[in-house]
Protein backbone atom coordinates (compact mmCIF):
# COMPACT_ATOMS: atom_id res chain seq x y z
CA UNK A 1 0.00 0.00 0.00
CA UNK A 2 1.46 3.31 -1.01
CA UNK A 3 1.89 6.17 1.44
CA UNK A 4 0.97 9.68 0.44
CA UNK A 5 3.47 12.37 1.44
CA UNK A 6 2.20 15.91 1.43
CA UNK A 7 4.73 18.52 0.39
CA UNK A 8 4.07 22.06 1.62
CA UNK A 9 6.37 24.39 -0.30
CA UNK A 10 7.53 27.63 1.26
CA UNK A 11 7.07 30.01 -1.68
CA UNK A 12 8.49 32.93 0.27
CA UNK A 13 11.64 30.88 0.83
CA UNK A 14 11.92 30.12 -2.90
CA UNK A 15 11.72 33.83 -3.74
CA UNK A 16 14.24 34.65 -1.02
CA UNK A 17 16.58 31.97 -2.34
CA UNK A 18 16.34 33.40 -5.83
CA UNK A 19 17.14 36.87 -4.49
CA UNK A 20 20.47 35.75 -2.98
CA UNK A 21 21.80 33.95 -6.06
CA UNK A 22 19.57 30.97 -6.83
CA UNK A 23 17.42 32.61 -9.48
CA UNK A 24 18.01 29.91 -12.14
CA UNK A 25 16.89 26.88 -10.10
CA UNK A 26 13.57 26.59 -12.01
CA UNK A 27 15.48 25.61 -15.15
CA UNK A 28 16.58 22.29 -13.62
CA UNK A 29 14.87 19.21 -15.11
CA UNK A 30 16.64 16.64 -12.91
CA UNK A 31 19.03 15.02 -15.38
CA UNK A 32 21.55 14.44 -12.52
CA UNK A 33 24.51 15.63 -14.58
CA UNK A 34 25.57 17.91 -11.73
CA UNK A 35 25.89 15.09 -9.21
CA UNK A 36 27.69 12.84 -11.68
CA UNK A 37 30.39 15.35 -12.65
CA UNK A 38 31.06 16.79 -9.18
CA UNK A 39 34.60 15.78 -8.14
CA UNK A 40 33.77 16.01 -4.42
CA UNK A 41 30.24 14.65 -4.09
CA UNK A 42 29.95 11.27 -2.31
CA UNK A 43 28.36 8.32 -4.10
CA UNK A 44 25.71 7.96 -1.40
CA UNK A 45 23.00 10.62 -1.85
CA UNK A 46 25.24 12.87 -3.95
CA UNK A 47 24.76 16.61 -4.23
CA UNK A 48 23.66 18.96 -5.76
CA UNK A 49 20.81 17.17 -7.56
CA UNK A 50 18.77 16.53 -4.41
CA UNK A 51 19.26 20.16 -3.33
CA UNK A 52 17.87 21.32 -6.67
CA UNK A 53 14.74 19.20 -6.08
CA UNK A 54 14.29 20.45 -2.52
CA UNK A 55 14.75 24.04 -3.65
CA UNK A 56 12.15 23.70 -6.41
CA UNK A 57 9.75 22.23 -3.87
CA UNK A 58 10.47 25.00 -1.37
CA UNK A 59 11.66 22.64 1.38
CA UNK A 60 13.31 25.29 3.51
CA UNK A 61 13.85 23.21 6.65
CA UNK A 62 15.43 20.38 4.68
CA UNK A 63 17.82 22.69 2.84
CA UNK A 64 18.96 24.89 5.70
CA UNK A 65 19.90 21.82 7.77
CA UNK A 66 21.65 20.11 4.87
CA UNK A 67 25.31 19.48 5.68
CA UNK A 68 26.17 19.06 1.99
CA UNK A 69 25.94 22.78 1.26
CA UNK A 70 29.13 23.12 3.34
CA UNK A 71 30.91 20.22 1.63
CA UNK A 72 30.52 21.89 -1.77
CA UNK A 73 33.46 24.16 -2.67
CA UNK A 74 31.72 25.74 -5.67
CA UNK A 75 34.30 24.78 -8.28
CA UNK A 76 31.62 25.41 -10.93
CA UNK A 77 31.97 22.08 -12.76
CA UNK A 78 28.30 21.24 -12.23
CA UNK A 79 27.22 24.63 -13.55
CA UNK A 80 29.59 24.46 -16.52
CA UNK A 81 28.16 21.12 -17.66
CA UNK A 82 24.49 21.70 -16.82
CA UNK A 83 22.56 21.33 -20.11
CA UNK A 84 19.86 23.73 -18.95
CA UNK A 85 21.96 26.47 -17.42
CA UNK A 86 20.34 25.90 -14.01
CA UNK A 87 23.57 26.86 -12.19
CA UNK A 88 23.44 24.30 -9.36
CA UNK A 89 26.71 25.63 -7.97
CA UNK A 90 25.08 29.04 -7.59
CA UNK A 91 22.17 27.44 -5.75
CA UNK A 92 24.45 25.92 -3.10
CA UNK A 93 26.30 29.22 -2.81
CA UNK A 94 22.95 30.98 -2.34
CA UNK A 95 22.02 28.53 0.41
CA UNK A 96 25.28 29.31 2.19
CA UNK A 97 24.52 33.02 1.80
CA UNK A 98 21.18 32.44 3.51
CA UNK A 99 22.93 30.53 6.26
CA UNK A 100 25.40 33.38 6.84
CA UNK A 101 22.41 35.68 7.29
CA UNK A 102 20.69 33.59 9.97
CA UNK A 103 23.26 31.50 11.84
CA UNK A 104 24.91 34.09 14.06
CA UNK A 105 23.31 36.57 16.41
CA UNK A 106 22.31 39.37 16.05
CA UNK A 107 20.59 38.42 12.81
CA UNK A 108 19.98 42.09 11.95
CA UNK A 109 23.63 42.28 10.82
CA UNK A 110 22.97 39.27 8.60
CA UNK A 111 20.12 41.20 7.02
CA UNK A 112 22.36 44.24 6.48
CA UNK A 113 25.03 42.05 4.91
CA UNK A 114 22.57 40.52 2.46
CA UNK A 115 22.08 43.57 0.26
CA UNK A 116 24.09 46.47 -1.11
CA UNK A 117 21.27 48.73 0.08
CA UNK A 118 22.68 48.49 3.60
CA UNK A 119 26.30 49.18 2.61
CA UNK A 120 26.11 52.86 3.69
CA UNK A 121 24.99 51.75 7.16
CA UNK A 122 27.73 49.12 7.43
CA UNK A 123 30.28 51.72 6.36
CA UNK A 124 28.89 54.47 8.58
CA UNK A 125 29.50 52.60 11.85
CA UNK A 126 33.34 52.41 11.66
CA UNK A 127 33.59 55.66 9.68
CA UNK A 128 31.79 57.57 12.46
CA UNK A 129 33.96 55.98 15.16
CA UNK A 130 37.27 56.86 13.51
CA UNK A 131 36.16 60.26 12.30
CA UNK A 132 35.20 61.14 15.88
CA UNK A 133 38.61 59.96 17.10
CA UNK A 134 40.32 61.97 14.36
CA UNK A 135 38.42 65.13 15.26
CA UNK A 136 39.08 64.77 19.00
CA UNK A 137 42.78 64.05 18.53
CA UNK A 138 43.14 66.88 16.00
CA UNK A 139 41.71 69.21 18.65
CA UNK A 140 44.33 68.07 21.14
CA UNK A 141 47.21 68.24 18.65
CA UNK A 142 45.94 71.42 16.93
CA UNK A 143 46.18 69.77 13.51
CA UNK A 144 44.34 67.20 11.42
CA UNK A 145 47.66 66.19 9.82
CA UNK A 146 50.19 66.34 12.67
CA UNK A 147 53.88 65.46 12.40
CA UNK A 148 55.96 64.07 15.24
CA UNK A 149 59.56 65.19 15.06
CA UNK A 150 58.89 66.10 11.43
CA UNK A 151 57.56 62.65 10.45
CA UNK A 152 54.20 60.96 9.89
CA UNK A 153 53.49 58.73 12.89
CA UNK A 154 50.07 57.10 12.85
CA UNK A 155 50.22 56.36 16.55
CA UNK A 156 50.54 60.08 17.18
CA UNK A 157 47.10 60.82 15.69
CA UNK A 158 45.54 57.43 16.47
CA UNK A 159 47.21 56.25 19.71
CA UNK A 160 47.02 52.47 19.86
CA UNK A 161 46.58 52.27 23.62
CA UNK A 162 43.21 54.00 23.71
CA UNK A 163 41.94 54.22 20.12
CA UNK A 164 43.17 51.22 18.10
CA UNK A 165 43.67 48.28 20.48
CA UNK A 166 40.56 48.70 22.68
CA UNK A 167 38.26 49.11 19.70
CA UNK A 168 39.64 46.19 17.73
CA UNK A 169 39.85 44.10 20.90
CA UNK A 170 36.14 44.67 21.46
CA UNK A 171 35.36 44.02 17.79
CA UNK A 172 37.35 40.77 17.86
CA UNK A 173 35.53 39.62 21.01
CA UNK A 174 32.20 40.49 19.38
CA UNK A 175 33.18 38.43 16.33
CA UNK A 176 34.16 35.42 18.47
CA UNK A 177 30.88 35.52 20.41
CA UNK A 178 28.90 35.80 17.16
CA UNK A 179 30.78 32.85 15.66
CA UNK A 180 30.15 30.84 18.83
CA UNK A 181 26.40 31.37 18.48
CA UNK A 182 26.61 30.54 14.77
CA UNK A 183 28.55 27.31 15.37
CA UNK A 184 26.11 26.29 18.09
CA UNK A 185 23.17 26.78 15.73
CA UNK A 186 24.97 25.03 12.88
CA UNK A 187 25.76 21.92 14.95
CA UNK A 188 22.19 21.86 16.28
CA UNK A 189 20.91 21.82 12.69
CA UNK A 190 23.03 18.73 11.94
CA UNK A 191 21.59 16.61 14.75
CA UNK A 192 19.06 14.94 12.47
CA UNK A 193 21.66 13.92 9.88
CA UNK A 194 21.77 10.14 9.38
CA UNK A 195 25.07 8.42 10.10
CA UNK A 196 26.87 6.53 7.35
CA UNK A 197 28.32 3.09 8.01
CA UNK A 198 31.98 3.03 7.01
CA UNK A 199 33.52 -0.41 6.52
CA UNK A 200 36.60 -0.91 8.69
CA UNK A 201 36.33 2.39 10.53
CA UNK A 202 35.50 0.95 13.93
CA UNK A 203 34.37 3.32 16.67
CA UNK A 204 32.97 6.67 15.58
CA UNK A 205 35.66 9.33 16.07
CA UNK A 206 35.12 12.30 18.36
CA UNK A 207 34.22 15.68 16.92
CA UNK A 208 37.41 17.30 18.26
CA UNK A 209 39.70 14.80 16.52
CA UNK A 210 37.74 15.27 13.28
CA UNK A 211 38.07 19.03 13.66
CA UNK A 212 41.85 18.79 14.13
CA UNK A 213 42.16 16.53 11.07
CA UNK A 214 40.04 18.95 9.06
CA UNK A 215 42.20 21.91 10.01
CA UNK A 216 45.40 20.02 9.14
CA UNK A 217 44.17 18.77 5.78
CA UNK A 218 41.35 20.97 4.53
CA UNK A 219 42.51 24.31 5.94
CA UNK A 220 46.29 24.11 5.97
CA UNK A 221 46.52 22.35 2.59
CA UNK A 222 43.25 23.44 0.97
CA UNK A 223 42.99 19.86 -0.24
CA UNK A 224 39.36 19.98 -1.36
CA UNK A 225 39.96 23.17 -3.31
CA UNK A 226 42.84 21.34 -4.98
CA UNK A 227 40.66 18.31 -5.68
CA UNK A 228 37.98 20.42 -7.36
CA UNK A 229 39.68 20.08 -10.75
CA UNK A 230 42.77 20.55 -12.89
CA UNK A 231 41.39 23.09 -15.37
CA UNK A 232 43.28 26.42 -15.42
CA UNK A 233 40.39 28.21 -13.68
CA UNK A 234 40.36 25.55 -10.94
CA UNK A 235 44.11 25.80 -10.37
CA UNK A 236 43.84 29.59 -10.34
CA UNK A 237 41.11 29.40 -7.71
CA UNK A 238 43.09 26.96 -5.55
CA UNK A 239 46.22 29.11 -5.70
CA UNK A 240 44.28 32.31 -5.03
CA UNK A 241 42.67 30.89 -1.91
CA UNK A 242 45.95 29.45 -0.68
CA UNK A 243 47.88 32.71 -1.16
CA UNK A 244 45.11 34.69 0.53
CA UNK A 245 44.83 32.27 3.45
CA UNK A 246 48.53 32.34 4.26
CA UNK A 247 48.60 36.10 3.79
CA UNK A 248 46.07 36.39 6.59
CA UNK A 249 48.07 33.90 8.68
CA UNK A 250 51.23 36.00 8.25
CA UNK A 251 49.44 39.25 9.11
CA UNK A 252 47.76 37.60 12.13
CA UNK A 253 51.19 36.53 13.39
CA UNK A 254 52.49 40.07 12.95
CA UNK A 255 49.51 41.48 14.84
CA UNK A 256 50.03 38.93 17.61
CA UNK A 257 53.74 39.71 17.93
CA UNK A 258 53.15 43.47 18.09
CA UNK A 259 50.30 43.14 20.59
CA UNK A 260 52.25 40.74 22.80
CA UNK A 261 55.36 42.90 22.63
CA UNK A 262 53.51 46.07 23.46
CA UNK A 263 51.01 44.91 26.07
CA UNK A 264 52.98 41.97 27.45
CA UNK A 265 56.47 43.44 27.32
CA UNK A 266 56.26 47.23 27.31
CA UNK A 267 53.13 47.72 29.39
CA UNK A 268 52.91 44.74 31.77
CA UNK A 269 56.52 43.65 32.36
CA UNK A 270 58.26 47.02 32.15
CA UNK A 271 55.68 49.43 33.54
CA UNK A 272 53.55 47.28 35.83
CA UNK A 273 56.11 44.81 37.16
CA UNK A 274 59.08 47.16 36.61
CA UNK A 275 61.25 44.49 34.98
CA UNK A 276 64.35 45.77 33.16
CA UNK A 277 66.13 42.64 31.93
CA UNK A 278 67.32 41.92 28.36
CA UNK A 279 64.46 39.48 27.62
CA UNK A 280 61.83 42.01 28.68
CA UNK A 281 63.48 44.73 26.61
CA UNK A 282 63.61 42.40 23.59
CA UNK A 283 59.91 41.55 23.97
CA UNK A 284 59.02 45.23 24.36
CA UNK A 285 61.05 46.10 21.26
CA UNK A 286 59.01 43.57 19.25
CA UNK A 287 55.90 45.65 19.90
CA UNK A 288 57.43 49.03 19.06
CA UNK A 289 56.08 50.66 15.90
CA UNK A 290 56.79 51.98 13.33
CA UNK A 291 59.38 49.34 12.46
CA UNK A 292 62.26 49.52 10.05
CA UNK A 293 61.87 47.69 6.76
CA UNK A 294 64.68 45.31 7.81
CA UNK A 295 62.89 44.22 10.98
CA UNK A 296 61.93 40.49 10.66
CA UNK A 297 58.39 41.25 11.81
CA UNK A 298 58.10 43.98 9.16
CA UNK A 299 59.51 41.60 6.54
CA UNK A 300 56.82 39.07 7.44
CA UNK A 301 54.16 41.80 7.25
CA UNK A 302 55.29 42.90 3.79
CA UNK A 303 55.52 39.28 2.64
CA UNK A 304 51.95 38.76 3.81
CA UNK A 305 50.86 41.89 1.95
CA UNK A 306 52.52 40.62 -1.24
CA UNK A 307 50.83 37.22 -0.87
CA UNK A 308 47.51 39.00 -0.39
CA UNK A 309 47.96 40.97 -3.62
CA UNK A 310 48.80 37.79 -5.55
CA UNK A 311 45.83 35.91 -4.09
CA UNK A 312 43.46 38.79 -4.81
CA UNK A 313 44.65 39.05 -8.41
CA UNK A 314 44.04 35.32 -8.95
CA UNK A 315 40.55 35.38 -7.40
CA UNK A 316 39.43 38.67 -8.97
CA UNK A 317 40.63 37.57 -12.40
CA UNK A 318 38.73 34.30 -12.05
CA UNK A 319 35.60 36.07 -10.82
CA UNK A 320 35.66 38.49 -13.78
CA UNK A 321 36.19 35.69 -16.29
CA UNK A 322 33.15 33.64 -15.22
CA UNK A 323 30.67 32.85 -17.96
CA UNK A 324 27.50 34.49 -16.65
CA UNK A 325 25.38 31.98 -18.51
CA UNK A 326 26.87 29.21 -16.38
CA UNK A 327 27.89 30.85 -13.13
CA UNK A 328 27.37 34.29 -11.66
CA UNK A 329 28.73 36.39 -8.81
CA UNK A 330 26.58 37.57 -5.93
CA UNK A 331 26.75 40.62 -3.70
CA UNK A 332 28.45 38.45 -1.08
CA UNK A 333 31.29 37.63 -3.52
CA UNK A 334 31.99 41.23 -4.49
CA UNK A 335 31.59 42.62 -0.99
CA UNK A 336 34.29 40.31 0.34
CA UNK A 337 36.71 40.90 -2.53
CA UNK A 338 36.19 44.67 -2.31
CA UNK A 339 36.81 44.81 1.44
CA UNK A 340 39.98 42.72 1.20
CA UNK A 341 41.23 44.78 -1.76
CA UNK A 342 40.54 47.90 0.29
CA UNK A 343 42.52 46.53 3.24
CA UNK A 344 45.39 45.62 0.94
CA UNK A 345 45.54 48.88 -1.03
CA UNK A 346 45.13 51.16 1.99
CA UNK A 347 47.59 49.10 4.04
CA UNK A 348 50.31 49.24 1.39
CA UNK A 349 49.41 52.86 0.66
CA UNK A 350 49.67 53.80 4.34
CA UNK A 351 53.16 52.33 4.58
CA UNK A 352 54.34 54.04 1.39
CA UNK A 353 52.86 57.45 2.28
CA UNK A 354 54.40 57.25 5.76
CA UNK A 355 57.82 56.52 4.30
CA UNK A 356 57.61 59.41 1.82
CA UNK A 357 56.15 61.58 4.61
CA UNK A 358 53.02 63.04 2.97
CA UNK A 359 50.67 63.64 5.93
CA UNK A 360 47.72 65.03 3.92
CA UNK A 361 47.48 61.71 2.06
CA UNK A 362 48.89 59.36 4.69
CA UNK A 363 46.38 60.00 7.47
CA UNK A 364 43.23 59.75 5.29
CA UNK A 365 44.60 56.53 3.77
CA UNK A 366 45.32 55.09 7.21
CA UNK A 367 41.83 56.08 8.35
CA UNK A 368 40.34 54.18 5.41
CA UNK A 369 42.54 51.22 6.34
CA UNK A 370 41.12 51.17 9.87
CA UNK A 371 37.58 51.33 8.51
CA UNK A 372 38.24 48.45 6.08
CA UNK A 373 39.77 46.21 8.76
CA UNK A 374 36.83 46.97 11.06
CA UNK A 375 34.37 45.97 8.31
CA UNK A 376 36.17 42.69 7.69
CA UNK A 377 36.40 41.64 11.34
CA UNK A 378 33.15 42.98 12.78
CA UNK A 379 30.93 41.54 10.03
CA UNK A 380 32.94 38.35 9.44
CA UNK A 381 30.37 35.83 10.83
CA UNK A 382 27.76 37.14 8.35
CA UNK A 383 30.05 37.48 5.31
CA UNK A 384 31.17 34.95 2.75
CA UNK A 385 34.47 34.61 4.62
CA UNK A 386 32.41 33.02 7.39
CA UNK A 387 32.81 29.77 5.46
CA UNK A 388 36.33 29.62 6.89
CA UNK A 389 34.65 28.68 10.18
CA UNK A 390 31.30 27.18 9.19
CA UNK A 391 32.65 25.01 6.39
CA UNK A 392 35.40 23.64 8.65
CA UNK A 393 32.80 22.77 11.29
CA UNK A 394 30.57 21.18 8.63
CA UNK A 395 33.37 19.06 7.18
CA UNK A 396 34.49 17.95 10.66
CA UNK A 397 30.94 16.88 11.53
CA UNK A 398 30.58 15.09 8.18
CA UNK A 399 33.73 13.13 8.98
CA UNK A 400 32.39 12.27 12.40
CA UNK A 401 29.17 10.74 11.03
CA UNK A 402 30.90 9.06 8.08
CA UNK A 403 29.48 11.38 5.41
CA UNK A 404 33.06 12.12 4.37
CA UNK A 405 36.04 9.73 4.28
CA UNK A 406 38.75 9.97 6.95
CA UNK A 407 41.79 12.16 6.20
CA UNK A 408 44.61 10.92 3.97
CA UNK A 409 47.69 10.25 6.09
Amino acid sequence: MSTNVRVQPDLKFVKELQSVGGESLKKCYQCATCSVVCPLSPADAPYPRKEMVWAQWGLKDRLLTDIDIWLCHNCGTCSDLCPRGAKPGDLLAALRNMAYRNLAKPTCIGKWMSSSNYLPLLLLIPAAIYMLIWILRAGVLKSFFPLKDGAVVYGHLFPGDFTIDPIFGAVFLFMVIAFASGIKNLLASFKGMPKTFVVGRGKEPGFLSCLIDTIKEEVAQHSRFRDCGTAPKDVQRFQGHLFLFYAFVALAIVTGVVATGHWGGEFFLKHVLKFDDPLTNLLAAAGHTPMSLANPVKVLANTGALAMVIGLIYLTKRRLSLDKAKSSSSWYDWYLLTVIWSICITGVGSEFLRLVNIPHLAYPTYNLHLISVFMLIAYLPWSKLGHLVYRVVGIAYARKIGRMPPPRH
